[in-house]
């Protein structure tokens, strides 16, 4: 489920009843699907909560990572950050009229990216090879499970029951 427009998150302490599970699903899709179920038939949704359990942590290898993708890593960070410092330099007209604003962003854009890859390359000489991949980090729950208030999850049980694909 996403944010919607004119949508307010509950509060901590959005009730001080006792939840109970009302369904259980292995991705979040099918969690979404149920509440979006209740939703359609009129149930009172904000008495409901998705909570993902057993989390996991995965880390997908995306490459080898060696002296020049390092350097590389690096002047792309440092570009960006060189090129935001050098237009600011520019909007604010600190160095006119020697320069004008858009020669003072590329001049940021060059030297953030000298910069950013000779700090790239330095952090990656000190790892000494310990860890010469690329990766990037998810945490993704194994399970998750729709509770409802204590009050109307007989209730919600009853519809998701009527759910094609059953609970």
């Amino acid at each position: 489920m996403t944010a919607q427009p004119g949508a307010t998150a509950p509060s901590p302490h959005h009730s001080s009843e006792q939840r109970r599970p009302i369904g259980t699903y292995e991705n979040y899709s099918e969690a979404e699907r149920a509440v979006d179920y209740l939703s359609d038939n009129g149930f009172p949704v904000e008495r409901v909560a998705i909570i993902g359990s057993d989390v996991k942590l995965v880390e997908q290898v995306v490459g080898r990572l060696d002296h020049g993708g390092a350097a590389l890593r690096g002047a792309g960070s440092g570009a960006v950050t060189g090129l935001l410092i050098g237009w600011l330099f520019g909007i604010f007209n600190w160095f006119t009229p020697l320069l004008a604003a858009f020669t003072i962003a590329v001049y940021g854009l060059v030297f953030g990216a000298v910069i950013g890859a000779i700090f790239g390359l330095a952090a990656h000489a000190l790892q000494r090879g310990r860890r010469d991949f690329a990766s990037v980090r998810v945490m993704t729950p194994t399970r998750y499970e729709v509770v409802a208030d204590d009050a109307v999850a007989d209730e919600a049980k009853t519809l998701l029951a009527k759910l094609t694909g059953g609970v």
